[in-house]
């Protein structure tokens, strides 16, 4: 545990006192698990605008941030930083101390992203890539992977957002990064996303609806194979007696938070709807609450993040390859 934040010789030195910028520089600092990945975050960041800087010894932040930070009288340029246990350098409770010091800057708006991922997933993009782990060489991959959960654990609970990549092709984590982190943003966006609760709750959620208690139309043969993307399996659903009440009170509950999350300047609000197997009534609801809000003037994506597994699943129980 560290008792205080200390200043240290190489931190950035504070501004003066009297010069307090209108507009605090963006800065972001990417870590978490090794193979969650970090470099697609940097990447994507990068395409939005920010100055994207990987592994760069800690000691040397504070002259990164310095070196970036542009001529007198401009607007330094967004920054993207990387880091992870593979830093020269790396100690997890020294890049607390020093966010905690960051954080207290009146030119600067840092945000500290910690990505996850399962380590059956972990495992597999290893072995895929035949690439040792950081931490263990010489070692199985779990080993190492079980060293970083311990080293990690810290910033992870310091982060400003956590993403669990595990789910997530680079298209999805991407458009997520971008709702969090695109810049001149005049309006909160809203993403919309259906799940599946047998995969697991998506960790960058804000609200969480469960649609499981609506008739299920994966035991109607039929329906079985359809999504909620077809209007058989919406009618299906709409039959069931507390499909529009629920509706109803969904929007009356979300409808007057919104100017409120505005009013708190919140730019980016993540609404899941969740059923079983994240097929057919989450993906109806999901479709349904993106529409209303589109009509009531809301930047809203869309993302069914269990569609696609679903299926590949169902094949395979089909086939006789899974359970």
């Amino acid at each position: 545990m560290i008792a205080a934040a200390v200043a240290m010789p190489d931190s950035p030195t504070p501004p003066a006192p009297p010069s307090v910028p209108t507009t605090r520089r963006p800065f972001v600092l990417i870590t978490g698990m090794s193979g969650a990945g970090r470099a697609t975050a940097l990447r994507a960041l990068e395409d939005f605008g920010y100055v994207a800087v990987d592994n760069v010894p800690l000691p040397l932040l504070g002259d990164l941030m310095r070196s970036t930070s542009g001529s007198a009288g401009e607007l330094a340029a967004p920054l993207v930083f990387g880091v992870d246990t593979r830093t020269h350098g790396f100690d997890a409770n020294d890049l607390v101390a020093r966010l905690r010091l960051l954080r207290q800057r009146a030119d600067l708006a840092p945000r500290l992203l910690y990505l996850d991922c399962d380590g059956e997933t972990l495992r597999r993009r290893y072995t895929e890539s035949r690439r040792p782990h950081p931490l263990a060489p010489d070692r199985p991959v779990a080993d190492g992977i079980a060293d970083e959960r311990r080293m990690m654990g810290r910033l992870r609970d310091s982060a400003d957002l956590v993403v669990d990549t595990s789910m997530l092709s680079p298209h999805q984590f991407k458009q997520l990064l971008r709702g969090h982190f695109a810049l001149a943003q005049a309006t909160m966006r809203i993403a919309v996303m259906s799940f599946s609760y047998r995969r697991g709750l998506p960790r960058e959620a804000d609200l969480v609806f469960d649609v499981r208690f609506l008739r299920n139309p994966h035991y109607v043969p039929e329906l079985k194979p359809l999504t909620g993307l077809d209007r058989s399996v919406v009618a299906f659903i709409e039959t069931d007696s507390g499909y529009r009440p629920f509706l109803d009170s969904l929007q009356s509950l979300i409808g007057p938070l919104l100017p409120r999350f505005d009013a708190e300047g919140k730019s980016y609000l993540t609404i899941a709807i969740g059923c079983t197997g994240g097929r057919h009534r989450s993906v109806a609801i999901a479709e349904h609450l993106a529409d209303w809000l589109r009509s009531a003037g809301r930047s809203v994506s869309l993302l069914h993040r269990d569609v696609d597994v679903a299926a590949s699943a169902a094949e395979e129980v089909s086939s006789g390859m899974g359970e």
